[in-house]
């Protein structure tokens, strides 16, 4: 690395279907939207996140990631539009963000690759992950991921015996308010959660398989443009999410509080607290709702671009 600074953004990013079920190798539907988190890096003589030094306990992502390109003492400073544990992908787009960076330090910055790479770190970190959060802030737009490969196909996973085939997907102009609980939740434990569950159970296989199936019907009603059959398809998955355990009292009283309002609203990310998401055209009337429920409101408009240098 040089001594100059390098600097990138990524989005963050909504799952609008198949949360949890994508570990499992089923589809799953997500976009970008307008929030951002910003990444600076320099050399330095130890490498720290925004002024603390990394140590093997602290911002295991950052580790990661400068171990990943065997980077030397770095200096890390982000910024984010979003919160931390808020279900909007903030460790994805530092791990995107981060990557990116490096690889463009390097000379050799592209999103498949930084796609790939992030996927990598997320599953070490976390245990158990899947490519739709690191896939969605590498590419931004709209992105669906299921097992076969089909029009608009822009890379392929593998891990073990899982595969996963990213698409590019076309998202109308749309809304979405974003609540998040205030309560962060990591994702790591809530995957290993359902995943015991899943493990010992045929009720929860079913449940994933019928996330998966109604994860097709809504890419469908995308690219039709039906925003009131996908609000219902998220407001199903919502209550499927809920039945596996990963909702919390305080997601639930959100989104049942919006629905007046909205085309559909549901959890967002892993659960147990983080975010929800509603598709509305009232967005003013949705943030004033989740802000009397005790939440803080984010709006995310679609169609915006992936990881970037800045």
């Amino acid at each position: 690395m040089s001594d100059r600074a390098w600097s990138t953004s990524a989005p963050a990013k909504v799952i609008l279907l198949g949360e949890h079920a994508v570990v499992f190798g089923k589809p799953a539907l997500s976009v970008a939207i307008g929030l951002r988190l910003r990444c600076q890096i320099r050399p330095s003589n130890v490498s720290t996140l925004n002024g603390i030094s990394l140590t093997q306990q602290n911002y295991s992502y950052v580790s990661a990631c400068l171990a990943k390109h065997n980077a030397g003492p770095t200096a890390v400073v982000t910024d984010s539009d979003f919160p931390s544990g808020s279900g909007l992908g903030s460790s994805a787009a530092v791990t995107v963000a981060l990557l990116a960076a490096l690889s463009s330090a390097e000379g050799r910055l592209r999103e498949d690759v930084v796609a790939k790479e992030a996927f990598e770190v997320e599953c070490e970190v976390q245990g158990r992950a899947s490519p739709i959060d690191t896939s969605t802030c590498a590419h931004g737009g709209g992105i669906l991921v299921k097992k076969e490969g089909s029009d608009g196909l822009l890379w392929e996973i593998v891990k073990d015996t899982r595969r996963w085939c990213v698409h590019d997907i076309k998202v109308p102009s749309m809304t979405l308010v974003v609540g998040f609980t205030g309560k962060a939740a990591p994702t790591g434990p809530l995957v290993a959660k359902v995943k015991r569950y899943v493990d010992r159970s045929t009720f929860a296989r079913d449940i994933i398989d019928e996330i998966g199936d109604i994860t097709l019907d809504g890419a469908a009603q995308l690219a039709k443009g039906d925003l009131e059959g996908l609000g219902r398809t998220m407001t199903k998955d919502h209550k499927l999410l809920a039945i596996l355990g990963v909702s919390s009292p305080e997601l639930d009283k959100l989104v049942a509080s919006v629905l007046p309002h909205s085309y559909g609203a549901k959890l967002t990310g892993a659960g147990g607290g983080g975010s929800m998401v509603a598709l509305t055209d009232q967005p003013q009337k949705v943030m004033e709702v989740i802000r009397r429920k005790g939440g803080q409101p984010f709006v995310g408009v679609t169609g915006v671009p992936g990881v970037r240098i800045e």
